[in-house]
């Protein structure tokens, strides 16, 4: 007889470690990518992209590519709709191709459509364009001077964000403060380098566009794609197959849609789009460059009175996701310590660079770098424990930030003081070695957007459920997206739970906008909260027409009923049951298919004034992260020995893939921290758009990492879950800055912290200690 948990003791199926839904497909290589796909007749389309930073274009010939024998069809802006687009209304400011100027290495200039590989790229050498180079911008820092050359005509002196938020009265604060510290932070550009390179797939059968993609949004997808060339949303279908990483890069449509779109209705074949590994880095939509001034007061104990963050960013050439990258980097500042006092300064400027976007924690990791580190330095002057200090201004749960974000569940506390326990942090900061320092960093992250990109009025998730017939089976429909990171076993988990079924009996059709309900997709930490809350509730739609059903078999009231592990049952005598199949059955035949349907819309969130919406959130999670190092102090070289990280992340629906989101987290946080930057010659070219000259880490970096919870339940979500995903990565490169800092004495205040810079610092700190004693 299966056992019935007693009620509100434990879940039957969320909080466990079951296997990935889709772990067999990919460890048997049976998964198949965009790339893999293969349809008959399909064509290849590639783009061809400029060699300028900034360049007039004069005159494009297409001629002797046409004539190639195995092309199909060229095309240039002329062949396209010529309305720009973009992923953020605000700023729709790109076009399927360049029509008048190029304005960064890599920007689309043309496309062919050709019977194979060889052939595409002999075509591509064949098209002849005429340009005027024009003066280039590739320093955000000289974009806004009176001289420097307009990228964009619609944005006056190259702006293409600004943001002046003031609450409370910051230089009242400053003038109470008894210490006032302003330091200055750069984060570089950096990459998301997922393994899987874009693709896209487009066929045509008559008005209808079908297009496979490696998205993390179809939604968004279909409906800029319907958009650009005038088509219904339902002429559109958007289908993602298995995706190799996201991480941000993956969330907005590229090139590769709209010309293999484009290309697909000229030719009246299937053709497969696709970036190699130095177009991914041109395409871009990575990491911004920022340039962050933090300035803060505190009283003797070291509690912040205000806080005034001071930001530039370099934006590339297009806007990208980076509205909203530049509004988080500063309103999230406020999330994790409570202080009354407030002001946001931002510049988000265009260069003539790849354009920037929503990198994983889109737009906050390096800010919070910056104010961890500048926290740190406020710690040391006053004489305090880096500890003493956080605990002194942790946020607490229920209460509000000076922004207006309401901030619910918060066991932020408990985070810190559990990290300094299992990392010995008493000890270690009085004991280790010269060489050997130990830094703290905290994070937190939104559970999903409060507002989407567009269309307000648009639930933000919807799934169904159907039952088979005979109870033997049951499949969820979500528009959400498993990019990696496992929301198709997660939500299958959730909808099990809710329904008192079986986990190993779920089947999942996910990310196909004909297919599946609306949902916006895998960003800003969405989809266990908001995509979950939809499943939670057609789960529940299911289990409360069994029970209506089963309750007259019972001859109690279906309140007297519930369902777990495929059993209905009388909960004062448990004994009383039925299968789930067996009124699964019963309900087919007396009534039809048996369906269950939920959505989700966040409650009113936010304020008023400008830009609110961005940072909104149901939720918030929290982290407290402590990192040791080792640094030779002869070469520079940070050796990253042993990480703890605390998370408050809510209800876990499956604990070992949050552990694994953790240690994907960390490890992408060290990556930036010590190694990743995309550099550029003097004339926009990318210097390392390869996996061998952008060093990202391997498994032989990865230091001994512990990843440890904290109680935490939000009121807010289904079953009090919170994100886990980007939130992670948020406390990484200030806990390794500050570690750094501990053991060497040095202050490296831009990233990537690597070698040479620390090797240089030290050497500036020998000197200056030499000097000092003559």
């Amino acid at each position: 007889m299966t056992e019935i948990q007693s009620p509100g003791d434990t879940y039957s199926v969320i909080g466990k470690s079951v296997k990935r839904i889709d772990g067999k497909a990919k460890v048997t290589g049976q998964a198949k990518y965009t790339g893999d796909l293969k349809f008959p007749g399909m064509l290849v389309g590639k783009i061809l992209t400029s060699p300028y930073a900034h360049a007039r274009i004069v005159h494009i010939d297409t001629s002797a590519a046409e004539k190639l024998p195995g092309v199909k069809a060229v095309i240039t802006h002329k062949d396209v709709p010529s309305q720009k687009y973009g992923i953020s209304p605000a700023r729709w400011d790109e076009n399927i191709f360049c029509i008048d100027k190029a304005l960064f290495v890599g920007d689309k200039i043309a496309a062919v459509a050709a019977v194979d590989e060889e052939t595409v790229y002999k075509a591509l050498k064949m098209i002849r364009v005429e340009y005027e180079v024009l003066p280039a911008i590739l320093d955000p820092l000289k974009a806004m001077d009176e001289d420097a050359p307009l990228i964009q005509a619609d944005y006056p002196h190259n702006i293409n964000t600004e943001i002046h938020q003031n609450f409370g009265d910051v230089e009242k604060a400053f003038a109470e403060s008894f210490y006032v510290r302003t330091d200055r932070f750069v984060g570089q550009r950096a990459y998301q380098t997922p393994i899987e390179p874009h693709s896209a797939i487009s066929l045509w059968d008559g008005d209808k566009l079908t297009v496979y993609s490696s998205t993390q949004s179809p939604h968004y997808f279909q409906y800029y794609i319907a958009r650009q060339f005038g088509l219904p949303l339902g002429n559109v279908r958007v289908l993602k197959t298995y995706i190799g990483g996201g991480f941000g890069g993956k969330l907005e449509p590229t090139g590769l849609e709209f010309a293999g779109a484009a290309l697909a209705k000229i030719t009246g074949k299937p053709v497969k789009m696709f970036y190699d590994r130095h177009e991914m880095f041109a395409h871009n939509r990575g990491r911004h460059r920022q340039y962050m001034n933090l300035t803060t007061g505190v009283d003797k104990e070291g509690k912040i009175l205000g806080v005034h963050a001071d930001f530039l960013m370099d934006g590339g050439a297009y806007t990208s996701l980076g509205v909203a990258s530049a509004y988080y980097a500063g309103a999230l500042l406020t999330i994790l310590y409570d202080f009354p006092n407030y002001r946001f300064d931002m510049y988000r400027v265009y260069t003539n660079l790849p354009a920037c976007g929503a990198q994983r924690g889109h737009g906050h990791p390096q800010p919070r770098f910056a104010f961890e580190s500048h926290l740190d330095n406020i710690a040391h002057h006053l004489g305090l424990d880096p500890i003493d200090l956080r605990l002194r201004n942790a946020r607490k749960p229920g209460t509000i930030t000076p922004n207006e974000f309401k901030v619910g569940s918060c066991a932020l506390q408990a985070a810190i003081e559990k990290a300094r326990d299992i990392s010995h942090w008493d000890e270690k900061r009085k004991t280790l070695s010269q060489g050997r320092g130990i830094g703290i960093g905290l994070g937190a992250f939104v559970s999903g957007a409060g507002y989407p990109i567009y269309r307000t009025d648009l639930p933000h998730a919807a799934a169904v459920i159907k039952v088979n017939e005979d109870g033997s089976s049951a499949t969820l429909y979500t528009g959400a997206v498993d990019i990696g990171q496992g929301s198709d076993t997660i939500l299958c988990q959730m909808a099990a739970e809710a329904m008192g079924y079986s986990f190993e009996k779920m089947n999942i059709i996910s990310a196909d906008t004909e297919a599946a309900p609306h949902d916006f997709g895998a960003y800003a930490s969405r989809q266990t909260l908001m995509s979950g809350a939809a499943v939670k509730q057609a789960g529940e739609e299911v289990k409360n027409q069994l029970l209506e059903l089963a309750a007259s078999s019972f001859g109690v009231p279906a309140a007297e009923l519930d369902a777990q592990a495929e059993i209905i049952y009388v909960k004062e005598k448990p004994e009383r049951r039925r299968t789930f199949a067996d009124v699964a059955r019963e309900f087919f035949v007396k009534k039809g298919p048996l369906v269950g349907k939920g959505s989700y819309i966040p409650p009113k969130l936010g304020g008023k004034f400008k830009g609110a919406a961005v940072g909104t959130s149901p939720a918030y999670s929290f982290a407290a992260q402590v990192t040791e190092v080792e640094v030779d102090e002869e070469t520079g070289e940070v050796n990253l020995v042993e990480a703890w990280d605390v998370h408050d992340c809510g209800q876990v629906i499956n604990p070992a893939l949050l552990h694994a989101q953790v240690h994907g987290a960390f490890f992408m946080g060290m990556g930036e921290s010590v190694w990743e930057e995309v550099l550029f010659d003097k004339k926009g070219k990318i210097l390392n758009a390869n996996l061998a000259d952008y060093r990202i880490p391997t498994a032989l970096d990865m230091p001994q990492f512990h990843s440890e919870l904290v109680d935490s339940y939000e009121p807010n979500a289904p079953w009090g879950v919170k994100e886990v995903g980007e939130g992670a990565t948020t406390p990484t490169m200030g806990s390794i800055a500050n570690a750094i800092y501990h053991a060497t004495g040095v202050r490296i205040n831009s990233l990537p912290m690597s070698y040479e810079k620390v090797w240089r610092a030290l050497k500036e700190k020998r000197e200056r200690d030499s000097r000092a004693n003559v």
